[in-house]
């Protein structure tokens, strides 16, 4: 029998893992890529990239995470404060600081910022100057916001993974 709780932090555990996949690939694979090619290039490319990636997919996800994550926890709130409500408490701290609020007040203005940019009409002084502007903190920032996404995501497979009893809502059952 699944309760509408844990029908909840399944969905949840799904979103956080994608989320956190993604970022993860992103720090493994198109950064190292991108370090590669000239600041033109770089700089086209990740204007190109912020833009394509405001879509319902990722939205689903990201923001998905954010709402699902405290709604988790509060279905597991109850009398008795058990290690799943904690693991999740914890998770939602860490997510909705580290990957959510990063992203929203790091990653996001230096995003803005760099569409705000005319490639065309720079010189090679300003493209270099942009991407110096840019790339490390973007980077380090990214890796914040993946390391507190894997982070969140283990809590939550510990919380999945915690034999405790539900609270006691009286439980929505399907079957």
């Amino acid at each position: 029998m699944f309760t509408i709780s844990y029908i909840v932090l399944i969905i949840t555990a799904t979103t956080t893992a994608l989320i956190s996949g993604l970022f993860y690939a992103w720090s493994c694979s198109v950064v190292p890529g991108l370090a590669r090619v000239s600041d033109g290039t770089y700089l086209e490319a990740m204007q190109q990239i912020n833009r394509a990636i405001l879509n319902p997919v990722f939205f689903m996800s990201f923001i998905g995470t954010a709402l699902l994550l405290p709604l988790s926890t509060w279905l597991h709130y109850g009398p008795e404060l058990n290690a799943r409500f904690w693991l999740l408490l914890l998770a939602s701290i860490v997510y909705l600081a580290g990957t959510f609020g990063v992203t929203m007040f790091g990653n996001v203005p230096l995003n803005e910022a760099l569409d705000a940019f005319n490639l065309s009409s720079a010189s090679v002084e300003e493209l270099a100057t942009q991407r110096a502007r840019f790339e490390g903190p973007w980077n380090n920032l990214n890796i914040i916001r993946t390391i507190a996404g894997v982070a969140a995501l283990v809590l939550i497979i510990l919380a999945c993974l915690n034999p405790v009893a539900e609270t006691t809502r009286p439980p929505v059952v399907y079957r």
